[in-house]
């Protein structure tokens, strides 16, 4: 039997470890080795510059996603329903946090309900696809997404995770399958992604092959959560061998490179260490769909709601100029040509 306490103390331990301690990666996301091409003389008016877009049939205003987080505690419930209003005033994309407890849970299910103060964004349910090797099947899945009317559904991988947490479910063998058949049995699109190593071009191509409807690289820059079960661990064992795996996994430009030329026509999201606007217009000039950010929004939506309106703010403006200054009034003319690698 799931013990329900050991999550929620689990959930409460993330918050506060996010919030209070060092758990960034020793390498950045590796967006600093590309650079946006300057253009001088942009022959556009910066008030004509559009950069919505639509994914899987949803209107966004700005391509913008945010990252899965949280949820299960009575303080996640009030992030949440923080991050829900910023959304769906800016019209942008968002995915809740791993909905486990909820599920096992009823009473818990309460703090990722946040339709009510979005009824009109991409929201996206999310279950640790690790799940579907213990006690989770299609129908915990299609439970995730009907219990918050999402319009999509993420599963999660964390292999890295799982072998670094006291009692960690670690059996990923014969995953994929499970994963096929959660494609094939719902009439969401469902979204991979990883938490924060990244996924290479060859398991993009697994995912692809049994219907995922996109990818999100999760890569390596920005939360380390090897760095959060660090903090958690009372072994002194486990703690030291997390300590090892700091500067682990694909940084998020080079998964996204990877994926992005072996997969153009696909959904790919970008997410793992964009630190601003800039990074996420980055991102979308080497083909992302939607960029995603965590740990910026988790950090401000914890202070109030004030202080996450100003940072949705500012990185918005900032992705509008940086359109402007390469030239581009939309999207597609920001993906032709306008980015450079320069390491």
């Amino acid at each position: 039997m799931t013990n329900h306490a050991s999550i929620y103390n689990r959930k409460q331990d993330h918050i506060e470890i996010n919030l209070n301690k060092d758990v960034s990666f020793l390498f950045p996301s590796g967006f600093e080795n590309y650079r946006l091409i300057h253009c001088a003389l942009p022959q556009i008016d910066l008030s004509d510059v559009d950069i919505s877009t639509n994914v899987f049939n949803i209107h966004l205003d700005n391509p913008l996603l945010i990252s899965s987080m949280t949820g299960g505690t009575e303080e996640a419930a009030k992030i949440n329903m923080r991050l829900a209003k910023t959304a769906q005033e800016f019209k942008i994309a968002m995915g809740v946090g791993s909905q486990r407890i909820g599920i096992e849970d009823k009473s818990a299910m309460e703090s990722f309900n946040i339709r009510r103060a979005a009824p009109d964004i991409l929201l996206f349910a999310n279950i640790g696809a690790i799940q579907l090797n213990y006690s989770f099947s299609v129908s915990e899945c299609k439970r995730a997404v009907e219990a918050i009317e999402a319009n999509g559904l993420i599963l999660h991988l964390n292999p890295l995770h799982e072998a670094l947490m006291a009692g960690g479910n670690t059996n990923f063998k014969n995953l994929l399958s499970k994963i096929e058949a959660v494609c094939k049995g719902i009439s969401v699109p469902v979204v991979v992604k990883e938490v924060g190593w990244g996924i290479s071009d060859e398991v993009a191509k697994m995912l692809f092959n049994v219907g995922a409807a996109g990818i999100d690289v999760a890569g390596a820059g920005g939360t380390s959560w090897s760095e959060v079960e660090r903090y958690r661990s009372m072994d002194p064992i486990l703690r030291e061998t997390a300590a090892g795996f700091r500067g682990w996994g694909i940084p998020t430009a080079e998964s996204l490179e990877s994926i992005k030329k072996r997969f153009p026509d696909k959904v790919i999201f970008a997410s793992g260490g964009l630190r601003n606007g800039i990074d996420v217009i980055k991102a979308l000039a080497m083909g992302a769909n939607l960029g995603g950010m965590a740990g910026p929004f988790f950090r401000a939506a914890a202070r109030s709601e004030d202080e996450l309106h100003k940072v949705v703010s500012v990185i918005l403006k900032q992705m509008k100029i940086a359109t402007f200054v390469v030239g581009a009034k939309n999207l597609i003319e920001l993906k032709d040509n306008k980015i450079l690698k320069i390491a």
